[in-house]
Protein backbone atom coordinates (compact mmCIF):
# COMPACT_ATOMS: atom_id res chain seq x y z
CA UNK A 1 0.00 0.00 0.00
CA UNK A 2 1.67 3.71 -0.91
CA UNK A 3 1.46 6.26 1.73
CA UNK A 4 0.24 9.43 0.40
CA UNK A 5 2.13 12.46 1.96
CA UNK A 6 0.56 15.14 3.44
CA UNK A 7 0.79 18.42 1.43
CA UNK A 8 0.57 22.22 2.78
CA UNK A 9 -0.89 25.22 0.81
CA UNK A 10 1.45 27.80 0.10
CA UNK A 11 1.29 31.48 -1.70
CA UNK A 12 3.22 33.36 -3.41
CA UNK A 13 3.15 36.81 -4.78
CA UNK A 14 5.31 37.53 -7.81
CA UNK A 15 5.07 40.42 -10.59
CA UNK A 16 4.81 39.53 -14.02
CA UNK A 17 8.08 38.62 -14.95
CA UNK A 18 8.32 36.32 -12.15
CA UNK A 19 5.18 34.58 -13.43
CA UNK A 20 6.41 34.40 -17.11
CA UNK A 21 8.90 32.16 -15.73
CA UNK A 22 6.99 29.78 -13.75
CA UNK A 23 4.49 29.95 -16.91
CA UNK A 24 7.68 28.86 -19.21
CA UNK A 25 8.17 25.75 -16.60
CA UNK A 26 4.50 24.39 -17.49
CA UNK A 27 3.45 25.98 -13.78
CA UNK A 28 5.99 23.12 -12.37
CA UNK A 29 8.99 25.41 -11.02
CA UNK A 30 9.82 29.09 -9.52
CA UNK A 31 12.96 30.34 -11.23
CA UNK A 32 15.88 30.76 -9.35
CA UNK A 33 16.67 33.48 -7.16
CA UNK A 34 18.92 36.20 -7.90
CA UNK A 35 22.08 36.99 -6.81
CA UNK A 36 20.68 39.66 -4.29
CA UNK A 37 17.93 37.55 -3.11
CA UNK A 38 19.57 34.87 -0.60
CA UNK A 39 15.74 33.59 0.38
CA UNK A 40 12.70 32.53 -1.50
CA UNK A 41 9.90 32.80 0.84
CA UNK A 42 6.76 31.29 0.00
CA UNK A 43 3.84 32.69 2.46
CA UNK A 44 1.44 30.48 5.25
CA UNK A 45 -1.60 32.52 3.67
CA UNK A 46 -3.37 34.41 1.02
CA UNK A 47 -4.68 37.26 2.80
CA UNK A 48 -1.12 37.78 3.73
CA UNK A 49 0.37 37.15 -0.48
CA UNK A 50 -2.75 39.28 -1.99
CA UNK A 51 -2.17 42.31 0.72
CA UNK A 52 1.94 41.77 -0.67
CA UNK A 53 0.92 41.87 -4.64
CA UNK A 54 -1.41 44.73 -4.15
CA UNK A 55 0.78 47.03 -1.87
CA UNK A 56 3.95 46.47 -3.07
CA UNK A 57 4.37 44.63 -6.67
CA UNK A 58 0.88 46.71 -8.12
CA UNK A 59 2.60 49.97 -7.06
CA UNK A 60 6.58 48.71 -8.45
CA UNK A 61 5.10 46.80 -11.04
CA UNK A 62 1.78 47.85 -12.13
CA UNK A 63 0.35 44.29 -11.90
CA UNK A 64 0.39 41.88 -8.89
CA UNK A 65 -0.38 38.20 -8.76
CA UNK A 66 -0.67 35.38 -6.18
CA UNK A 67 0.10 31.91 -6.60
CA UNK A 68 -0.85 29.16 -4.60
CA UNK A 69 0.78 25.81 -4.71
CA UNK A 70 0.73 22.35 -2.43
CA UNK A 71 4.11 21.02 -1.52
CA UNK A 72 5.02 18.34 0.62
CA UNK A 73 4.11 18.93 4.33
CA UNK A 74 7.10 16.65 5.62
CA UNK A 75 9.98 18.28 3.27
CA UNK A 76 8.84 21.57 3.96
CA UNK A 77 8.95 21.30 7.78
CA UNK A 78 12.46 21.51 7.97
CA UNK A 79 12.53 25.52 6.64
CA UNK A 80 11.59 27.98 9.49
CA UNK A 81 8.72 29.82 9.58
CA UNK A 82 9.71 33.29 10.22
CA UNK A 83 6.85 36.34 11.41
CA UNK A 84 7.64 39.00 9.86
CA UNK A 85 5.03 41.79 10.77
CA UNK A 86 1.78 41.18 12.52
CA UNK A 87 0.67 37.53 13.13
CA UNK A 88 -0.74 36.32 9.79
CA UNK A 89 2.58 37.69 8.32
CA UNK A 90 4.24 34.32 8.22
CA UNK A 91 7.11 33.04 5.89
CA UNK A 92 8.87 29.90 5.31
CA UNK A 93 12.35 30.66 4.39
CA UNK A 94 13.83 28.23 1.92
CA UNK A 95 17.71 29.20 1.57
CA UNK A 96 17.97 29.97 -2.49
CA UNK A 97 20.61 27.27 -2.85
CA UNK A 98 17.79 25.10 -2.27
CA UNK A 99 15.20 26.39 -4.37
CA UNK A 100 15.82 23.51 -7.05
CA UNK A 101 15.13 20.53 -4.63
CA UNK A 102 12.13 22.36 -3.36
CA UNK A 103 10.88 22.91 -6.36
CA UNK A 104 10.84 18.95 -6.63
CA UNK A 105 8.55 19.13 -3.85
CA UNK A 106 5.60 20.55 -5.32
CA UNK A 107 2.47 18.30 -5.65
CA UNK A 108 0.74 19.52 -9.02
CA UNK A 109 0.60 22.73 -10.99
CA UNK A 110 1.28 26.15 -9.38
CA UNK A 111 -1.80 28.15 -10.41
CA UNK A 112 -2.85 31.88 -10.64
CA UNK A 113 -5.26 32.43 -7.29
CA UNK A 114 -5.52 36.50 -7.80
CA UNK A 115 -4.60 39.45 -9.57
CA UNK A 116 -4.30 42.81 -8.95
CA UNK A 117 -3.97 45.71 -11.28
CA UNK A 118 -3.08 49.38 -11.06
Amino acid sequence: MRHESATLLLYRPVNQQELDLIAASGWLAFPPRLPEQPIFYPVLNEEYAAQIAQDWNVPYYGVGYVLRFAIDADYAAQFPIQNVGDRHHEELWVPAEELNEFNQHIFGQIEVVSVFKS
